[in-house]
């Protein structure tokens, strides 16, 4: 199921439809399986209740360390079918933009933020600042602005003791984890160049509703994988899984990128459905990316560096080595989409009963994210576009939802 040669359809449609379909794994690591036999649980309210809201919910009712007791959405209709699914009481339901806000007023120990990525900067920096433990799906912002509330709002959670986590599937997995250590070590000596990939066909095909009122504010957010202002678009919101590994193995954010881009399939919404970025890291270490969301064939989520003594291999669907004068054999990823949410939701347990408060996973994940933009922003323009530049610019993403508030 995994063979990324075969693969006919996205990660997304293909993982969730996969957990929908009742083949959610539980598999997890040993952390995660002792905190399930605990008798302590944790009181969770669930912002963003769509397909993902609903799939990551039952994760963490499995887990067996936390009570599922308040729901947001801005649909009523999400929002009624989650909470008679996870045995919400009614006055525990919440709709609106603002639902979030009700939510947090509620007897909650922790939030999961699972919301279109505009939204994640202000969910999760007022989580923090209600005093819950925030779970934060990825990315965490699509512009520069929302990168940095993420950053102030886990510092702040830092300061009054309070658990930030993001949820990377890669990096919560023990192959992936060796093979950067052992890079990191110099097994591969002095990464060259490399290149990163996200190649995938058609996602979110559920939206037909759009081609007659692309600006309806519903439409928009119920098919929002598809609005670059709600989502970041698809470098954003998807590529950035193996533009995170990239800075996770070079450790260190880009100086500058080249890159271009555009809508050459779809019909529909207002993402682009193909990049390609050629990324300048210090010590001139270039990395390719490319990126597509159209056509048959090929679907992989990758990323090689070449190092003057070897070889770093992952492969999303497939297998993480490492190549060369030191070799690891490494093993097959499994199904790292569902195991990685599972050990996050485990680790996250884990971090608040022991009171560990580093928040370790924000810095990382707020350099690939802004990674991503620096690509988007050197696409869009067509020229180079320096890390430094960027920041400068500090261009804020509106969503123009008027005065959504149901």
């Amino acid at each position: 199921m995994h063979d990324k040669k075969t693969l006919p359809i996205s990660r997304r449609t293909f993982l969730v439809g996969a957990a929908a379909a009742g083949t959610l794994s539980t598999v997890g690591t040993q952390g995660s399986v002792l905190a399930a036999t605990r008798e302590s649980k944790l009181r969770l309210g669930v912002v963003g209740c769509g397909g993902r809201g609903k799939w990551i919910a039952n994760l963490f009712q499995e887990h067996g360390g936390y009570s599922i007791v308040a729901a947001a959405d801005y649909f009523e209709d999400r929002v009624g079918e989650f909470g008679e699914r996870f045995g919400v009481a009614d006055d525990h339901r919440f709709t609106g933009l603002d639902g979030y806000k009700s939510l947090l007023d509620c007897e909650i120990d922790a939030v999961a933020i699972i919301s279109p990525p505009y939204c994640h900067p202000e969910q999760g920096s007022a989580g923090v600042d209600a005093g819950k433990h925030v779970y934060l799906a990825k990315p965490v912002a699509v512009d520069v602005p929302g990168c940095h509330s993420v950053r102030d709002a886990a510092q702040r959670a830092t300061e009054s003791e309070r658990v930030f986590l993001i949820d990377f599937q890669t990096r919560a997995n023990a192959l992936y984890q060796e093979a950067v250590r052992r890079v990191h070590a110099g097994e591969i000596g002095t990464i060259v160049n490399g290149e990163s990939m996200y190649h995938a066909g058609p996602t979110w095909n559920t939206a037909d509703h759009l081609r007659e009122a692309p600006e309806d504010t519903d439409h928009r957010i119920r098919a929002w994988g598809l609005d670059r202002r709600l989502s970041g678009d698809i470098i954003t919101e998807q590529n950035i899984h193996t533009l995170d590994v990239a800075t996770w193995i070079l450790d260190a954010h880009p100086e500058s990128a080249y890159g271009h881009g555009g809508r050459f399939a779809r019909d529909i919404g207002s993402t682009w459905d193909a990049y390609s970025v050629i990324y300048r890291f210090p010590n001139d270490v270039l990395i390719s990316f490319s990126s597509k969301q159209h056509g048959d064939g090929q679907s992989d989520i990758t990323c090689r560096m070449y190092g003057t003594q070897g070889t770093i291999d992952t492969d999303y669907f497939g297998e993480v080595q490492i190549r060369g004068q030191r070799f690891y054999k490494g093993g097959s990823t499994g199904n790292l989409y569902t195991d990685g949410a599972v050990s996050n939701i485990g680790a996250f347990y884990d971090h608040v009963l022991a009171k560990n408060y580093s928040n370790d996973t924000v810095a990382p994940s707020v350099r690939s994210n802004l990674t991503t933009i620096l690509g988007r922003t050197a696409a869009e323009l067509g020229r180079d576009v320096s890390w430094d530049e960027m920041l400068r610019r500090n261009e804020r993403v509106d969503p123009n939802l008027g005065d959504a508030t149901r």
